[in-house]
Order: structure tokens, then C-alpha cells, then sequence
């Protein structure tokens, strides 16, 4: 019996996300060792490597809703690790700050997921990962 087109991508989209599911948790156990989140890790990454951010550029950054990137920051705030502060030009504005007790987390913990994740993607060549990226890449485009 012939496999159909629909069966193929059916199959190859179960493989994906397990794959994703698996390689995810296990790259991440850095993070729960250090009792951070998978969102507060993205949330202290994005506001390192870009800066002061809005929560809207935020949920974008890290690919999560406005109101869970709320719920987020607030939990950063009582940590203070980030802190939120007014536009002084537009009050209706306001922008999310990393704190130096945030980028001294950072800066230790982006490491070990650094290592964490080349761990977990070692299995892969070079070539492998370079086709890997292009194809999810292809398959991250927006509708055509």
C-alpha cells in the first residue's frame, strides 16, 4: 500500500514535535536546576541581548502572549531581576529593564544552556545542522 502525501506529512510532523517536545526538556533542565522558567530565561535573554524592551516586543521576542508575558515580568519584579519603568516623553508607555542582580543571573545561566543545547544537538554534523536550520526556517515562514 502506497504511503500517501498526507500520511508522509502526518508522520513527519508527529516526529517534529516529539523531537521538539524531547530535546526541549532535556536542554532545559539547567533552568529548573536554577528555578527559572523557560519564559523568564526568554524574557532575561531577550531584555540582555536587546535591551530594554515593551511587553508587546517582549511576548513577540519570546514568542508568548501579552498576558502571560505579564505574569512573567511580575515574577521577575518580585525578584528583582527586571524592573518597569514610564516613558518620560509618553506615560502611557512602558519599557522592561534587566536590573545587575538580572544580568548576573543571566550571565551565569546562559552559559549552561549554551553548553546544555550544543549537548543535546551533538548528535547532528555540522551539515546536519545547517539543513536542520534551513528547513525549520522554511517551515517557520508565514503562509504563502
Amino acid at each position: 500500500m502506497k504511503t500517501t502525501d498526507a500520511e508522509l506529512a502526518s508522520g513527519a510532523f508527529i516526529k517534529l514535535l516529539r523531537a521538539s517536545s524531547a530535546v526541549s526538556a532535556r536542554a532545559h533542565r539547567p533552568l529548573a536546576q536554577e528555578g527559572l522558567s523557560e519564559s523568564q530565561f526568554g524574557v532575561l535573554e531577550a531584555l540582555y541581548q536587546r535591551g530594554p524592551l515593551c511587553r508587546r516586543d517582549l511576548a513577540e521576542k519570546i514568542l508568548k502572549t501579552g498576558g502571560n508575558i505579564t505574569m512573567v515580568v511580575d515574577n521577575l519584579v518580585k525578584r528583582a531581576w527586571v524592573v518597569r519603568k514610564r516613558d518620560q516623553e509618553d506615560r502611557r508607555v512602558v519599557t522592561i529593564h534587566l536590573t545587575a542582580a538580572g544580568r548576573a543571573v543571566i550571565e551565569r545561566v546562559y552559559p549552561l544552556m549554551e553548553r546544555s543545547i550544543a549537548r543535546e544537538m551533538s548528535v547532528l554534523s555540522a551539515e546536519q545542522l545547517a539543513t536542520l536550520s534551513t528547513l525549520c526556517r522554511k517551515l517557520g515562514l508565514p503562509e504563502q
